[in-house]
């Protein structure tokens, strides 16, 4: 009997939680394509599939849904990346370690111009809503800023990298990958994401590389 009410509380809580995120998908859907001010509820409600009481039963005003709906997109933007960045685990000890920074580039690139970062970034400037620019920072920005500081750390212990400050390494080569896009939002990604590994390289390869 214990054992049946446990798995019903577990399948009740999955439910809960399905409902809750689909609440918080369809909510970043609609406020990115309309804004703040111009999304209702109700309107919430239809993009994910419930009835309007079961959004307030899950949260409890619009403000509390526009921030956990930013805060969900940006906590997948942030896992994206680290996927990306995880790449630089395949490089050897005694391997070149171009090819896997190619590869983490290309794919850090990727997700950062993808439409749901690019959402993630303008909605969480675009409202007045207090500490919430810098909670988007944390979970994504500054998350893999330390992923990649972990990995570039390890390359330069095994000698593919020069001695270095990993976190500042960390953000030379992040800079070098987003700042383009800054001036050339068009400009395509391959080939910023060469040379911002050409030029990583030059400051922080080995020493006869």
């Amino acid at each position: 009997m214990g054992s049946e009410v446990s798995t019903a509380n577990r399948r009740k809580a999955r439910g809960h939680d399905g409902r809750r995120q689909a609440i918080l998908d369809g909510a970043f859907a609609v406020f990115a394509r309309r804004g703040y001010a111009q999304t209702c509820v109700k309107e919430i409600a239809q993009e994910a599939g419930v009835a309007k009481p079961t959004v307030y039963n899950h949260l409890n005003d619009k403000e509390s849904l526009y921030r956990e709906a930013v805060e969900s997109a940006a906590d997948r933007v942030g896992a994206q990346c680290i996927a990306a960045v995880e790449q630089l685990r395949e490089t050897a000890a005694g391997g070149d370690p171009r090819a896997v920074l190619d590869a983490a580039a290309r794919g850090l690139l990727r997700v950062c111009h993808d439409e749901e970062a690019r959402a993630v970034r303008r909605l969480a400037g675009a409202e007045a809503m207090p500490g919430l620019a810098a909670s988007v920072r944390e979970r994504t920005a500054l998350r893999i800023r330390s992923a990649l500081a972990d990995r570039l750390a390890r390359l330069a212990l095994a000698g593919r990298l020069r001695p270095c400050d990993p976190e500042l390494a960390a953000e030379h080569l992040l800079v070098l990958l987003t700042g383009p896009l800054e001036y050339r939002p068009d400009a395509d990604l391959d080939a910023i994401a060469d040379a911002a590994v050409d030029v990583f390289l030059r400051a922080y390869g080995e020493e006869h590389a």
